[in-house]
Formats: structure tokens, C-alpha cells, sequence
């Protein structure tokens, strides 16, 4: 049973594989690197599914969408491409590594960095976000939903925030996209970095990052974009001279057959269906002596995931257990964000996350909490 949909979606939509192979197997060939048929149709291809990803984002013009190898890449080509020293950013301390290690990277460089630390469920104040600016703030940075509790941060009025003192607006998407609805314009994006592997079902390898007209991003990778091709420098032209070199076509190919896939069944009802599963197991959880759930108490203030621990038991172990005597993937430990830990106060064990998908049922969850209880008692009558 597979409960890591918050680090990689699985199953896949029998459409991700066949869009997949259809890729590799009847076009082959690279996108803007040919006048041939093969390279047409790959360029199509690479077309549809800029519109795609244009259309489920409310982007309104899709060449600003740029097509990366996973939400990492998209962050370092957002902050690197953007800021230079002097330049202020706001974070949070619920952020990933995947964030944050780039900003601890430029404020070596000169880069002033702010980490303004959430409330202990995760939340993060936007009066303390507010306190935080200064005049020379370029940007403020945070994820949508954090992939350690599945806080819901308060998009709204951090964009309201971003605009009133003209900083730019980075949303890492990586937890939510594709779980909840999200409009670029409604909340003032400037810059959405987006994973392509989890809530939108498509393959690994998949990515991309939104930036706003008026985002004067700069390449952090140069080379080939079959296009400007005397010019000696990167073009700077959206989307080509941001993405140098050959296109992960059959992964892009993959992830246009996930959007879809999110289109056709919907996305408020994929959202229900998930919500309900985290809901079940939640009430189950809360049932087990000395379990902890970390996040927002309220549900309606949390998305995609859900964290715990249980006294006197050792989270990897508890996820040992749960993977060797019941072939249940969950994910143990700090999730690559060692400072929601810290404000969660979880650390240094980190916690259990579970984290269901559009093809999770009602009964497995119902299996994943008989297991979590016996999994419990065994570990703490061996530990006596």
C-alpha cells in the first residue's frame, strides 16, 4: 500500500504511460531541433502541454511558462534568476530545503535573507510577515502547503502584502498543486514553481516555473534552445532561452496526459476524495494512545498530508514496521525541511507522514490505522 503521494504520486493514470511511451516510442525526436515530421510533432506536443499547464493555473500567456526537471530546479532558476546582492527576501520556517538551501547559497553571496518562523501549527502570521519588510525587500517566498503537516499558508494577504511594498511573490507549489485550485492572477504570482510529479500525476523528471511579465528573470543555465542561433549570449526571448538543451519530451508528454487526467475526474472532486481519506485517518489516529497530530487543528486549514508521532516510538521505526510487516510506504523523518521540524517541535525524530492519492481507498486507510496500532504496541512492548 503506498502512502508517499506527498514525495511522488503512484499510481500513475494508465494515460501518464501511454503518453509516455507514445513519446518515446512513435515521435523520438527533440522539439525545435528539426524541420522533420518527428521534430514537428514533438514540438506540438511540448505546445499542448504548455497550454495545458497555461490553463490549469490561469496563466494567460502560456510562453511564460517555463518547463524545468522538477520544483527544485524551478526555485533555483526563480531566486538565482532574480536576485543579486543587496536584494531582501522574506521566507518562512516551514519552508523545504529546496528553498531555503538556495537562499542560504545567495546570502553568502549578499543576498539579505529574513526566515520569519511560523506559529506551532505550521501557520504562518502575515502581521509578523508584514513586520518583516524593509525597503530594499525584493521578494517574499513560501509554500503554499507544507509538505511536513500540510499547513495551509494565507496566499491572499501575503500577495497583498507583496504588492504593497512592491516585492516580487514566489509561491512554491510543490504540495499543492494539483490538490487545490490556483489562480496566478487571483493571488498576485509572480513566480509559481510547480513539480510535475506529485498532485499532477505526471512522470519524474517533470517541472516548471511561472514568471510574471513583469518578473525580469535572468537564464542560470545557457546553451542550445534551437532558436537565436548566432547569437553568442543567452537569449533572453520566454520560453526558449530558459530552457537550454533537450526537453524531457516524454515526461512533458506524461505530464499533459496528468492535467488532463485532473480535468477530465475534476479537480474540487480529487480534492474531496483526499480530504475525506486524511479525515478518516486522522479520526483513527486520534483514537491510539500517546499519538500526536502536528499541524492545524482545524482540517479545513490543511491539505494533502498528515504528520504524527506517537510517545515513546521512534518515527523511522514506526515506518519500518509499517513497510516490513504490512507493506505500508509511509514517510519517517525530517522531509527535507529541518526547520518545520523545529517549529513543530518535532525535532530531532521528525515525524510519520502519511500522505493518500486520488487512487487511495477508504479500506486502505482503514488497514493503515489497524497497522499503526499494532505496529505501536509491538515496538513498545519490546522496548518493555
Amino acid at each position: 500500500m503506498y502512502l508517499d503521494n506527498a514525495a511522488t504520486s503512484f499510481p500513475k493514470p494508465d494515460a501518464v504511460h501511454e503518453a509516455v511511451l507514445q513519446a518515446m516510442r512513435a515521435v523520438g525526436a527533440s522539439p525545435g531541433r528539426g524541420g522533420y515530421r518527428q521534430s514537428l510533432e514533438a514540438g506540438r506536443i511540448l505546445f499542448q502541454a504548455r497550454e495545458a499547464v497555461a490553463g490549469f493555473f490561469s496563466i494567460s500567456d502560456s510562453s511564460r511558462v517555463i518547463f524545468t526537471h522538477n520544483a527544485t530546479g524551478a526555485l533555483n532558476l526563480a531566486l538565482q534568476g532574480t536576485l543579486t546582492a543587496g536584494d531582501h527576501i522574506i521566507t518562512t520556517s516551514m519552508e523545504h530545503n529546496s528553498l531555503l538551501r538556495p537562499l542560504y547559497a545567495l546570502q553568502s553571496k549578499g543576498v539579505e535573507l529574513s526566515i520569519v518562523p511560523a506559529g506551532s501549527d505550521g501557520v504562518v502570521s502575515a502581521e509578523e510577515i508584514q513586520r518583516a519588510v524593509q525597503a530594499n525587500t525584493r521578494m517574499i517566498a513560501v509554500s503554499h502547503v507544507s509538505n511536513v503537516c500540510g499547513a495551509i499558508q494565507p496566499l491572499q494577504q501575503l500577495a497583498e502584502i507583496s504588492r504593497a511594498c512592491g516585492a516580487l511573490f514566489l509561491v512554491d507549489a510543490a504540495q499543492s498543486a494539483g490538490y487545490l485550485p490556483i489562480d496566478v492572477e487571483k493571488y498576485s504570482i509572480d513566480l509559481l514553481a510547480v513539480p510535475g510529479h506529485k498532485g499532477l500525476l505526471g512522470p519524474s523528471g517533470t517541472g516548471l516555473l511561472y514568471a510574471a511579465p513583469r518578473v525580469p528573470l535572468k537564464p542560470v543555465i545557457h546553451g542550445g534552445t534551437g532558436s537565436h542561433a548566432t547569437a553568442e549570449e543567452q537569449p533572453l526571448v520566454m520560453p526558449d532561452g530558459f530552457e537550454a538543451g533537450t526537453h524531457n519530451l516524454p515526461g512533458i508528454a506524461g505530464l499533459l496526459a496528468g492535467i488532463e487526467f485532473i480535468g477530465d475526474v475534476g479537480l474540487s472532486v480529487i480534492h474531496r476524495h483526499e480530504h475525506a481519506l486524511l479525515a478518516q485517518a486522522e479520526q483513527a489516529l486520534r483514537e491510539i494512545a500517546g499519538v500526536t497530530l502536528h499541524g492545524p487543528s482545524d482540517p479545513s486549514g490543511r491539505c494533502s498530508v498528515l504528520s504524527f508521532t506517537a510517545s515513546g516510538v521512534d518515527s523511522a521505526l514506526l515506518a519500518t514496521e509499517l513497510d516490513y510487516g504490512f507493506d505500508i510506504a509511509v514517510r519517517a523523518g525530517l522531509h527535507c525541511a529541518p526547520l518545520a521540524h523545529r517549529t513543530l517541535g518535532t525535532l530531532p525524530g521528525g515525524t510519520v507522514r502519511v500522505s493518500p492519492g486520488w487512487f487511495t481507498t477508504s479500506e486502505e486507510i482503514a488497514f493503515f490505522s489497524d497497522a499503526v496500532v499494532q505496529c505501536i504496541s509491538k515496538i513498545r512492548t519490546a522496548a518493555g
